[in-house]
């Protein structure tokens, strides 16, 4: 671009000597079709625009003519060839504007190009009819875009400056950029254009940018010619969109702008409103009838088109032209509401409904929400591994979240990781952000287990645990006490309290999955380990439990000075002393979980982690224990030491530590049986599901087995009752799937643990795989996060060889999935696929998995 040149003013005579007409092109390609109601147009061909704007004919809607050229004819523009233009034109009129037209909107495509056919002709034509100003403004607007997209000009030398004279100016510079006149051939201009825009379509950067929302490389692009409709001249003129649903709340409500004497969405000195608003002047009070045409053209889209469609029309000397149409932007609440309502209208089925909503978009409506139209400062940003968004002060212990939900203090629980002693912080927090881990590390699972927005692997911040400070990606320092917002739906961090919109568990997002429970083949139950989950569950309308993790129980504050004492006991006896204190508080936890489950299955899997995450691992926690204890700091230093473990997840925990310190199965058996009587006592009789953790071998089930059994006839025989309970193995190592069939023959249920399954499937883990998976993803050694997207060729492969051995061993043994997987709309239609009785997930994934299977068995029916 050479040097600023000074502004000139030219007048109107001379604008026609700074052009000469061209040659006009030998046209190669004829196939183009003008869009009628009974023209061959296909979406696969045309794309969706010029599909759209055939059944907006087909509703008798005011559209301008307009040609549509098929993906081939782009491809060869691209390549080189021309087009038969001038044909073109003349189906359209010489004023026309070129629209791209993808076989799928969300893929984008290059601008939208208007006022093709300008010249020196056409302009003193339209000073004559309209005006000098409106001449001038129109044909400003094309020098622009033909400078822009096809000359490939500096956009800012031709900003659209309304100043005297600016017309005149654009068409020297671009003569003297081109060292040729703007061509004046209205044949020549739209040959120009139609090329520029294929050739766009095939850059490298809209091929990435399209690939990056999920098109395939050789996605096709549509043209679309359209006669022009200007929106300026004397009367009401000007363009403008209507949409009659609010695209974040879904309910009925007419919005949108009309902006007087302007074309597309181009500034206006003159913006009504749609509707009569107090605040300045609308359509529907300057032209009833044109608004009243409007509503109509709405209602007929909505009925006929079967979708709540956004319109962009155009007004000219009081007349009404339908430019387009596309499908209302919208949030997941307000995609609910938009396909329910649609339903209940009668205009779709309840089935289409249902495959209308996105599975995971459902998890929006559960949580709190940043509002999209809100502004946001961020941060920082992580994965994003809860859903949802919250507002708080930073804290950065367990400690000091406790400390701010005593004073009603919402908090973000900080850490550079979390472990099992965060668990109370994580409770009282309003949400958690960790500099490091994965989507299933322990932040991540726990963090869905309870609801709370959560993001990990957050490695641009920078924590200072000591100093109590977080210093964010820009270098900015925030210190304990700050205020941020997490976003846990998108992965960033906020400076500051965002807007915020509040759940959306509405009659339509109930009626939805009330739907969805109608046509789904497979159960969905949850993971839930306190009487919260447990009534969140129910909520959610689960089917029961699938996995409650009793470890979780014990780390509330009068529990872990008690599970500490069993851990110190050096005689089984002394072990049976301090669990006979548990028992009563086990007793009362599952008691509460079968009331509120009201008869509903609940599966409890005996306790599974290393003994070593109870105890403190600093010098002052140690002073404290030994204090509790009443032992010598120097006994309490040994005993952590001798605890602890190389390699802990593979070590003395699950169905290990229950064969070689049984008391503990026993003591939590016991719970268990006399919860059940009580339960019954109550009215609301239960079949416990026990469950034995990470088993390996079928002798490992039989000697658990064995002692459960004791444990129940003894309870039965002292409360006097009978019940009944079913005994299961959650299958976790690579060994138990392939030795299903033996366990099988002891077990009435086979529940896999994905979690631990693909950890040892992968010999990865969880919690640090976060560091490098973006990577491998990146680089396409895995096509997912396994820990995130079941890896149905390895992981799965044990799945089915697990399903299969396992009913071969006991046919009518139940299958289930209990991971984090089993609430991925993925994970569940293999697992639906290979014939599993059920999944489980967190809570608040429940409704994603319902939809999910809905979806699955609707696509699966055979079509008539």
């Amino acid at each position: 671009m050479r040097g600023a040149r000074k502004r000139i003013s030219c007048p109107e005579k001379d604008i026609a000597a700074l052009q000469k007409k061209p040659v006009p092109p030998r046209p190669v390609s004829t196939d183009f079709v003008e869009i009628a109601p009974a023209a061959a147009v296909a979406v696969a061909q045309h794309g969706w625009r010029a599909k759209c704007l055939q059944r907006l004919v087909r509703l008798d809607l005011p559209v301008p003519r307009t040609v549509a050229l098929p993906a081939g004819t782009v491809r060869a523009l691209a390549a080189g060839q021309a087009v038969d233009a001038a044909g073109i034109l003349a189906r359209t009129g010489a004023l026309v504007s070129v629209r791209p037209s993808p076989v799928n909107p969300e893929w984008g495509g290059p601008g939208s190009v208007l006022n093709v056919g300008m010249n020196a002709a056409r302009h003193a034509e339209i000073r004559k009819t309209h005006g000098a100003a409106a001449a001038d403004a129109l044909y400003l607007r094309f020098v622009h875009s033909y400078a822009t997209h096809v000359a490939r000009l500096d956009p800012d030398a031709f900003a659209l400056d309304p100043e005297p004279g600016a017309l005149g100016h654009a068409l020297t510079l671009y003569q003297e950029e081109t060292d040729e006149p703007f061509p004046q051939d209205p044949a020549r201009q739209l040959a120009e254009v139609l090329r520029s825009m294929a050739r766009a379509w095939e850059g490298t950067s809209a091929r990435l940018l399209r690939q990056a929302k999920g098109a395939p490389p050789d996605a096709a692009l549509g043209l679309l010619v359209q006669e022009m409709a200007f929106g300026i001249g004397p009367g009401l003129s000007g363009s403008g969109t209507i949409q009659f649903v609010d695209g974040v709340t879904g309910s009925p409500r007419i919005t949108g702008r009309f902006r007087g004497q302007a074309q597309g969405r181009a500034a206006s000195v003159e913006t009504l409103y749609l509707t009569r608003d107090p605040r300045g002047a609308s359509l529907e009070e300057a032209a009833p009838q044109i608004f009243a045409e409007l509503v109509a053209h709405g209602a007929a889209c909505r009925a006929r088109l079967r979708e709540e469609m956004q319109i962009e029309f155009v007004v000219e000397s009081g007349k009404l032209r339908v430019i387009d149409a596309l499908k209302v932007t919208r949030s997941a609440r307000a995609g609910v509401r938009i396909a329910v309502s649609l339903a209940q209208d009668g205009v779709i089925s309840r089935e289409d409904a249902i495959l209308r909503v996105e599975p995971r978009a459902l998890s929006e409506l559960l949580h709190y929400q940043v509002d999209p139209r809100a502004p946001r400062e961020r941060i920082g940003r992580g994965i994003a591994a809860s859903p949802g968004a919250a507002t708080g002060r930073i804290v950065f212990t367990a400690a000091a979240a406790q400390a701010a939900a005593a004073r009603d203090e919402p908090c973000i629980l900080v850490r550079r990781e979390t472990g099992p002693e965060d668990i109370r912080g994580m409770h009282a927090a309003h949400g958690v952000l960790t500099e490091r881990g994965g989507i299933t590390s322990h932040a991540a699972v726990i963090a869905r287990g309870l609801g709370l927005p959560c993001i990990v692997g957050a490695s641009g911040i920078v924590l200072d645990q000591r100093e109590r400070t977080l210093r964010a990606e820009d270098g900015r320092l925030l210190r304990e006490g700050d205020t941020i917002t997490i976003d846990g739906s998108n992965g960033e961090v906020l400076l500051g309290a965002a807007e915020m919109l509040a759940p959306a568990l509405d009659d339509g997002f109930r009626t939805l999955l009330r739907w969805a429970d109608n046509v789904r083949d497979i159960g969905v139950r949850a993971n839930a380990d306190t009487p919260d989950d447990a009534r969140t569950a129910r909520l959610f309308e689960a089917e029961g439990i699938g996995l409650c993790r009793t470890e979780h129980m014990f780390f509330d504050e009068d529990r872990l000075t008690v599970m500490r004492e069993m851990i110190f006991a050096d005689t089984s006896r002394d072990r049976r002393i301090a669990l006979e204190r548990l028992l009563p508080m086990q007793r009362a936890d599952f008691l509460a979980l079968f009331d509120i489950m009201a008869g509903q299955p609940v599966c409890i899997r005996l306790f599974d982690p290393p003994l070593h995450e109870f105890l403190p691992h600093d010098r002052e926690g140690m002073r404290e224990l030994a204090e509790a204890l009443d032992r010598p700091l120097s006994e309490v230093t040994r005993r952590v030491e001798a605890l602890s473990e190389f390699n802990p997840m593979l070590g003395m925990r699950g169905v290990r530590l229950g064969i070689t310190m049984p008391e503990i199965y026993d003591m939590q058996a016991r719970a268990i049986f006399e919860a059940t009587v009580e339960a019954g006592r109550r009215g609301a009789p239960v079949v416990p599901e026990i469950m034995i953790p990470l088993v390996s071998a079928s002798r490992e089930v039989e000697l658990v087995k064995t002692r459960i059994d004791a444990v129940a006839g003894a309870v039965r025989t002292e409360q006097k009752a009978q019940f009944a309970y079913r005994l299961g193995v959650m299958v976790e190592t690579p060994r138990a799937a392939l030795r299903a069939g033996e366990i099988a023959q002891h077990a009435a249920f086979l529940s896999f643990g994905t979690n631990d399954l693909t950890q040892m499937a992968y010999g990865l883990s969880r919690d640090d795989a976060g560091r490098f998976m973006g990577s491998y993803v990146m680089q396409q050694v895995y096509a997912e996060d396994p820990f995130h997207v079941l890896d149905v060729e390895g992981v799965g492969e044990l799945l089915l060889i697990g399903a299969g051995r396992g009913r071969e061993g006991r046919p009518d043994v139940t299958l289930s999935v209990c991971g984090e997987h089993g609430g991925n709309p993925e994970s569940i239609a293999f697992c639906r696929a290979a014939g599993f009785d059920y999944v489980s997930c967190s809570p608040f994934r429940v409704p994603v998995a319902r939809l999910a299977a809905a979806h699955f068995a609707l696509l699966d029916r055979p079509t008539s």
